[in-house]
């Protein structure tokens, strides 16, 4: 026995770019990845043929919005954020947070990984690591290929907002940015939770849809004014908090509460997660 342990490492075992290129070789990973890609480029072929925009709906904020997509590349890619943050972006750290363990303990392989031997702690620790980096990989991928398909086809002018006057490009670029930093820490709950539900069950289908579900609920109740101050509690309460980044000046307070509620949300959910992982039996 202690043959078999010589040279035996914990912190070799399992590396970090051999679980990336393995989660890079899923199907799940390149359709969700080149679908990031692929929507801005169907958002564009919306805005080039469907019609003068005479029928907007009423009008309103989105239609406004709508407006200002198609005045330079910085205000396309605001858009294609601004219609992928509630929802879509969701389902995507979803999938790659809540497909992640759940799907070895589907497919039966999660007990042969633990006996390498992999700790368990390494292991979960890993798999998070390289979730997380996808799931930020995702939102670079939408937000760049949307600034660059938006500058080749509208040019590269002013960030328009509908709550103040032109930002100008240099600097619309570092809202740009900061817009999509608030965005992954918001993101950061989502992807403690499917972590959480990915350990708690064996269907990935079920770590990821609960996630999603758990999500759109908050939103939801969100909505309930009767909730009164218990709403600030809410993880989705500060979710569109990175509007105040496009007035003038910034508003950053509920940026920051927003930032915060995320942080403390994200580490309470991986915490759970590691805690019951590294204490429960692992069957399949």
């Amino acid at each position: 026995m202690s043959a078999a342990a010589t040279g035996y490492r914990a912190t070799a075992t399992m590396p970090l770019l051999a679980e990336v290129r393995r989660q890079a070789s899923r199907r799940r990973t390149q359709l969700a990845l080149g679908f990031m890609a692929l929507l801005p480029v169907i958002i564009l072929l919306a805005f080039e043929f469907g019609g003068d925009g005479d029928d907007d709906n009423g009008g309103g904020a989105f239609a406004s919005l709508v407006d200002l997509a198609t005045s330079g590349g910085l205000n396309f890619a605001l858009f294609s954020i601004f219609v992928s943050a509630g929802f879509l972006l969701v389902v995507v750290v979803a999938l790659f947070c809540g497909d992640t363990v759940a799907s070895e303990a589907s497919w039966g392989s999660l007990r042969y990984l633990l006996a390498v031997p992999v700790p368990r702690a390494r292991l979960l620790g890993v798999k998070l690591v390289v979730a997380l980096g996808y799931s930020l990989l995702a939102l670079l991928t939408l937000a760049g290929t949307a600034l660059l398909i938006g500058t080749v086809r509208y040019g590269w002018h002013p960030l328009g907002s509908t709550v103040a006057a032109e930002i100008p490009a240099g600097e619309g670029v570092l809202r740009l940015l900061a817009i999509l930093g608030y965005l992954a820490v918001v993101l950061l709950v989502v992807a403690g939770l499917a972590f959480l539900l990915s350990v708690l069950t064996d269907a990935a289908l079920g770590a990821v849809g609960g996630a999603v579900l758990l999500w759109i609920l908050s939103g939801i109740l969100d909505q309930i004014t009767a909730l009164g101050s218990i709403r600030n509690f809410l993880p989705t309460h500060y979710s569109d908090a990175w509007l105040g980044l496009l007035s003038t000046p910034m508003q950053t307070d509920d940026v920051v509460k927003g930032a915060i509620s995320a942080v403390c949300y994200a580490t309470i959910f991986w915490s759970l997660a590691f805690y019951r992982f590294t204490r429960k039996d692992i069957t399949s």
